[in-house]
């Protein structure tokens, strides 16, 4: 019964971040507005590009690892992968952000995925 949950877990959330990333390659404006920093319009969007970029790549990361390799290895995964959120959650409080998308969205996410890490351990 663990087992189908914590897979589950981890592959809804790769597929989240493997959408926010792609979503910040297609759209990085409104992807910015959603990550809770808005950007000035006559920015530069190489940096949310980037942000799109490493996103993609976590999520695709992610999926591989829980195709081909256990879910020790993916528990890894998760948990190394919990710092990303985290630090999100600073950045936004840092730049103006609310709290509540620091907290609510990034903080969240950041919990979402240490508990995805645990259940893999546990498998």
């Amino acid at each position: 019964m663990l087992t189908p949950l914590a897979y589950g877990l981890a592959v809804v959330l790769t597929l989240f971040v493997a959408f926010i990333g792609a979503r910040f390659l297609v759209s990085p404006r409104p992807a910015a507005a959603g990550y809770g920093v808005p950007t000035e319009q006559d920015g530069d969007s190489a940096y949310l590009e980037v942000k799109g970029v490493r996103d993609l790549t976590f999520g695709i990361l992610g999926l591989a690892l829980i195709a081909f390799a256990d879910a020790h290895a993916a528990g890894w995964y998760m948990l190394v992968v919990a710092l990303a959120p985290l630090g999100d959650t600073l950045i936004v409080l840092r730049h103006g952000g609310t709290k509540a998308v620091a907290f609510g969205i990034h903080f969240a996410t950041a919990a979402i995925v240490l508990v995805s890490a645990a259940l893999l351990f546990a498998v």
